[in-house]
């Protein structure tokens, strides 16, 4: 029987990296796409590109990116981040199709594609289908506060910077609502995977 692709995305501080975790624990096969894009920057091809776009000075004399400047740079307007996005997702997609192939043969129950950016970067067309997890904006700000040990106007900045949760909940075929409390998620998930899994066997 193949194996069900799912898609888990979802907006900053809504819980989906609690849900990733669980997914985890229910035995299904979970693939990072935040540590794929890590992998992806030391890529010949794409390290190159990176350094023609935002200057040779990104990557060391050790050879080493550097990736608070590459980020400061890519981030610094729209535009640059488009072009890292340009040069990277391609990229990260590969890499993530590879994992989803030893993921194939294995006894995984499902293959989760962990990824904040899954419908901007495409890797939304390699998945059966697509979770949203989201949360009301008052809890992802308290818990981006906590998290990462920042002000409100922080938090309340980097949520601006990202879409709002009507974005996900359209463009994906379930929800998950990450504001429930940690003891009900691994009974409501298993459901949930229960439900996905049947629709697709």
């Amino acid at each position: 029987m193949s194996k069900v692709i799912i898609g888990l995305t979802g907006p900053t501080g809504a819980g989906k990296s609690t849900v990733a975790k669980e997914l985890k624990k229910l035995g299904c096969a979970v693939i990072d796409a935040d540590s794929v894009a890590r992998i992806a920057v030391t890529k010949e091809k794409c390290l190159s590109e990176l350094k023609s776009e935002f200057g040779n000075d990104i990557v060391g004399k050790d050879g080493i990116l550097n990736r608070r400047l590459l980020a400061q740079r890519a981030f610094s307007s729209e535009k640059s981040s488009m072009r890292l996005n340009e040069i990277t997702h391609p990229v990260i997609v590969k890499l993530v199709s590879k994992q989803i192939d030893y993921y194939k043969n294995s006894d995984a129950k499902a293959i989760i594609i962990d990824a904040a950016l899954l419908f901007e970067s495409g890797a939304d067309a390699i998945c059966d289908t697509v979770i949203a997890v989201t949360a009301p904006l008052d809890i992802r700000i308290q818990r981006i506060i906590n998290r990462d040990s920042i002000t409100p106007e922080f938090a309340k900045a980097r949520i601006g910077a990202q879409h709002e949760n009507s974005y996900y909940t359209q463009k994906s075929q379930y929800c998950f609502e990450g504001s429930i409390p940690l003891k009900d998620i691994p009974y409501k998930l298993r459901r949930l995977l229960e439900k996905i899994i049947g629709e697709f066997a």
